[in-house]
């Protein structure tokens, strides 16, 4: 769901910060092939998922809500982060209106770290981080396996926590320690 949760962040960050109103263009996350390609019909910026590894980052501290119905609180371990590898292109008319569109799209993805939160999903249990460009990312190769012509395009790694679901109860709060103490002396004489 973590993966759904990124893409809507994403399309939500492109329609109201390039703008890219809905009545005027698409943002879509199909593989850029021939076929795919030959169907268009209005601009489009298109966010192509070519991987998911886990990141190196390190993961959040364990997660803790609150029981259901007023129930025990519940507690989650902490979640691997992942990173997810897009390739971002601008589809229009022309190679000139391409251009423009891949151009203002990178300037507004070069200055954003994270997806603010109010664009994504209520329910997803992490911050989404943003990195443009990625110096192993193989363009060509990306586009060949594709199935489409190279054209010009950036590499975007969004990194996330993965949700899993399992939740357990959570141990009470210790309430009281309490230590019972003898001296040595007492001891020897006991």
């Amino acid at each position: 769901m973590f993966i759904s949760h990124v893409d809507t962040g994403l399309e939500r960050l492109l329609r109201r910060q390039l703008p890219l109103p809905e009545d005027v263009g698409d943002v879509s996350f199909d593989p850029p092939s021939r076929t795919w390609s030959a169907q268009l019909s209005r601009i489009n910026v298109n966010l192509f998922l070519y991987d998911v590894q886990r990141s190196a980052h390190p993961g959040g501290p364990p997660q803790v809500r609150p029981g259901e119905n007023g129930g025990r609180p519940e507690r989650r371990a902490p979640q691997p982060m992942l990173q997810l590898g897009y390739l971002v292109s601008a589809w229009a008319g022309t190679a000139r209106d391409e251009h423009q569109l891949l151009g203002d799209v990178i300037s507004l993805l070069s200055g954003v770290e994270l997806i603010p939160p109010d664009l994504l999903p209520d329910d997803l249990s992490s911050s989404v981080r943003l990195i443009l460009g990625d110096p192993a990312n193989l363009p060509r190769e990306i586009w060949s396996a594709a199935g489409g012509s190279l054209k010009a395009s950036v590499s975007l790694q969004a990194t996330v926590a993965a949700d899993s679901f399992e939740w357990a109860p959570q141990a009470p709060a210790v309430a009281r320690i309490q230590a019972i103490a003898r001296r040595m002396v007492d001891q020897q004489h006991a």
